[in-house]
């Protein structure tokens, strides 16, 4: 075996008590200066990069932490600004990269969507007609930061130029060369500066090469590395992949870098076979991805090792880094504040502090540097413990949503039976109005819960706060008359960890915290057993809701493929078979909301789409049995019992099939960030159940006018069916303020009501023309 190094690519940004969320949302309030800013997020860098020093790593990334986004930093770097900004082309101001992700008084926020098929979610860059140039060298700035206040030579970070052009909106196959031109001389001049100032390795993320690759793309690549390579001979070039197995391996590596990085966990079997096939050349650097960094389990040191030598043997490379699958930021911070886990699931976790000592004991035990590593015996110990645990062999759980999965899905009726009898029900008016589902956390939402968690408030006294929260925003919904309301979910923290707590199956940490959004961190649940029903989760609180109203109150759920995919997942189970024991509970909740009354459930799916494989021709297993665990969960009610869903913030061009086919009787799709795009696919394909396109961005402090919502609202009945039109807001609004919230309300009350009017009128019209 040759020459191991141990090395990370990327560390959670948030620090350990999520102090880099607390600072900026205090510099957005206007609790802290800039400059204070600054000094408080230099501080959680350099602690970042203290930790990992500590630990004993080899290679340290510098340059991956950000104020935000890591797109938006990088298409801020080389000024790639949309022009309704008005920017001057001056230094970037913080207030603008902040606008540019979350919009202003003038302008809408940029585009988000999700990062490849994670959770996290960046800022979409627009590439307009500005022509580009560098604003400023993030990268050297971290590289000199390292070397001069912690004397520690890092590896610069920089977003690889065919990826971002993939990622961002106006790049066409067609104008792919033109923006590479334009784009190529900057990344030579951050380059160049990084090698001026000492740099020997630079970092170049590319996972955009894991998708298919065309030829044209192949010679983009080529291209960019051609003139990188000549231009800045000195500077050594790791070109990183992750999230699956690269496309054209062949011809990967034969690009004028000096290392490749493959993930060797998500995309284990396709890299491990294109070394069997081909090789590796043996003047390059192998980043080896051997530590899962998008889950929170120990890894199995032994078969690691193994697998380690596996890839060194076919390699033949002279030099392998031992490092994760991927950037840690998809992963908590430290599992050692976790007090209050049961200790064999305790001591079956590793977040990122825990994979960079899995690392470097992989290395040394790679290097076999005398008795074997201490750690290797303790990992055994807790892996094993886990494997046994009496929480994940349950045989009736798993064969009874085995069955419920070998049986039918089907609603007993099809959408236009069940329309009519709904429409007779319900006899709503013409584009009805509702919300996603929740209504804002405030601060005093906030201390109340932990008030009862803490047990210096009793449950009654917390119930009865609850429901004067309840009372208080279903008046407020009758007041500027939305027609269909609901609780508002002030009894809940996240949406998928609520479910979690009640579900059998299902842990939770008190500070396993990530990164979703910007600002927005989540505790993702870890499902570490078998998952069934215990008992009714929603129904007091949507029954409250509904009894102070003649007006429906939606029943609101969290559906079965957003629950999986937004937590950490078991991993001695298959995805689909964890997913049908999830859906096999909800449906039991669907059932116990619609006997106590609840005839209008809403089934969230946000995370549908994020969990499809990166390679096409994967998804239709993955589609196939996510849309049968949705349907397991809504296909037992009634026809009058009418099913909605929602999903947010991705593309869904191409699975606008399956999204129909969850046979749901009204979804509602974000639009209005996206500026409306979405329409142009319900121009080419026709939709034929009941949608709501949402008319405002909730993840925007702006409120926008009821003109700008007539207009998305009139856009989309040119191309759906007006008669199946909902008109709501783009998500739930628990993040949003009080005072936004009501008058953002109000303005799309005033939308939907004036083209009711609008057409009102024009039927009156046709009428009378008719008439004579």
């Amino acid at each position: 075996m040759g020459n191991f190094l141990s090395g990370n690519l990327g560390y959670p940004r948030i620090g350990g008590q999520r102090d880099w969320k607390k600072q900026i949302e205090a510099y957005w309030s206007g609790k802290i200066t800039e400059p204070e800013l600054h000094a408080r997020l230099k501080e959680i860098r350099l602690n970042n990069l203290r930790v990992q020093r500590d630990r004993g790593l080899d290679i340290i990334p510098v340059g991956d932490f950000t104020y935000y986004d890591h797109v938006l930093d990088t298409a801020t770097m080389f000024g790639l600004v949309p022009e309704r900004f008005a920017w001057n082309g001056e230094q970037i101001s913080l207030d603008l990269y902040y606008a540019i992700a979350r919009g202003n008084d003038e302008a809408t926020a940029s585009e988000m969507t999700k990062w490849f098929n994670t959770n996290y979610h960046y800022i979409v860059p627009e590439l307009g007609n500005r022509d580009p140039k560098l604003t400023v060298n993030r990268p050297l700035q971290a590289y000199l930061e390292a070397k001069q206040e912690l004397g520690i030579n890092g590896r610069p970070v920089l977003l690889g130029l065919f990826t971002l052009l993939k990622l961002s909106k106006g790049e066409t196959a067609g104008e792919a060369e033109t923006w590479t031109q334009k784009l190529l001389p900057l990344y030579v001049q951050v380059l160049r500066e990084l090698e001026a100032a000492g740099a020997d390795w630079v970092q170049i993320d590319e996972p955009a090469v894991v998708v298919s690759l065309s030829e044209e793309d192949v010679l983009q690549l080529r291209l960019i590395y051609k003139t990188i390579t000549q231009e800045v001979p000195g500077l050594r070039l790791m070109l990183q992949t992750y999230f699956d197995a690269v496309e054209r391996y062949d011809e990967l590596i034969e690009l004028p870098v000096h290392g490749l990085g493959l993930d060797f966990v998500h995309g284990r079997e396709g890299n491990l076979e294109s070394l069997r096939r081909s090789g590796f050349p043996a003047d390059k650097t192998l980043g080896a991805g051997l530590i899962d960094g998008r889950n929170i389990w120990r890894t199995d040191l032994d078969e690691a090792l193994n697998l380690l030598k596996v890839i060194s043997l076919q390699a033949g490379a002279s030099e392998v880094i031992v490092q994760p699958s991927c950037s840690l930021l998809h992963v908590p911070v430290s599992v050692t504040r976790e007090e209050r886990l049961h200790p064999v699931l305790h001591d079956a976790l590793a977040f990122a502090e825990q994979k960079l000592e899995e690392l470097v004991s992989l290395c040394k035990a790679a290097h076999g540097e005398g008795a074997e590593p201490v750690q290797f015996t303790e990992n055994r110990r807790a892996l094993a413990a886990l494997a046994a645990d009496p929480a994940r062999n349950l045989p009736f759980v798993r064969e009874e949503a085995a069955q419920a999965a070998a049986a039918p899905a089907e609603r007993a009726s099809d959408f236009a039976e069940r329309r009519r009898k709904q429409q007779a029900k319900w006899q709503l008016p013409f584009l009805p109005t509702t919300t996603i589902g929740s209504f804002p956390q405030t601060a005093e939402v906030r201390a109340a819960r932990q008030k009862w968690r803490k047990g210096e408030w009793s449950a009654e006294k917390y119930e009865a706060f609850i429901q004067a929260e309840i009372r208080r925003w279903v008046e407020f919904q009758e007041e500027i008359g939305l027609d269909v309301l609901v609780h508002g979910e002030f009894e809940r923290t996240d949406m998928v960890e609520f479910f979690g707590e009640k579900l059998p199956g299902f842990a939770f940490t008190q500070g396993g915290w990530v990164q979703s959004y910007g600002t927005r961190c989540v505790k993702p649940p870890i499902i570490y057993g078998d998952v069934e029903f215990a008992g009714p989760m929603t129904v007091k609180e949507t029954a409250y809701a509904q009894s102070l109203t003649n007006k429906p109150v939606k029943g609101m759920l969290t559906g079965p493929i957003t629950i999986l995919n937004w937590s950490f997942v078991r991993s001695d189970l298959s995805r689909e078979q964890v997913a049908y024991q999830i859906a096999l509970a909800l449906r039991k909740e669907v059932e116990v909301l619609e006997e106590a009354g609840i005839e209008m459930i809403q089934v969230d799916e946000p995370a549908l789409r994020e969990g499809l494989p990166l390679k096409q021709k994967d998804w239709s297993n993955y589609l196939n049995w996510a849309v049968k665990a949705f349907r397991m969960t809504t296909s037992s009610v009634r026809d009058t019992t009418q099913i909605h869903t929602h999903m947010c913030y991705c593309e869904f061009d191409d699975i606008l099939e399956e999204i129909r086919a969850l046979d749901a009787d009204v979804i509602s799709i974000e639009t209005s960030r996206s500026h409306g795009e979405l329409i142009h696919s319900f121009e080419k394909h026709t939709y034929p159940l009941g949608i709501g396109l949402g008319v405002y961005d909730i993840h925007s402090p702006r409120v926008p006018s009821a003109e700008e919502m007539i207009r998305l609202i009139e856009r989309a009945i040119q191309v759906l069916d007006p008669e199946l039109f909902w008109v709501n807001p783009d998500c739930g609004l628990k993040t949003r303020g009080q005072q936004e919230t009501v008058a953002a309300l109000k303005q799309m009350t005033a939308a939907a009501e004036q083209v009711r009017s609008k057409f009102r009128r024009g039927i009156q019209a046709e009428t009378e023309v008719d008439k004579v």
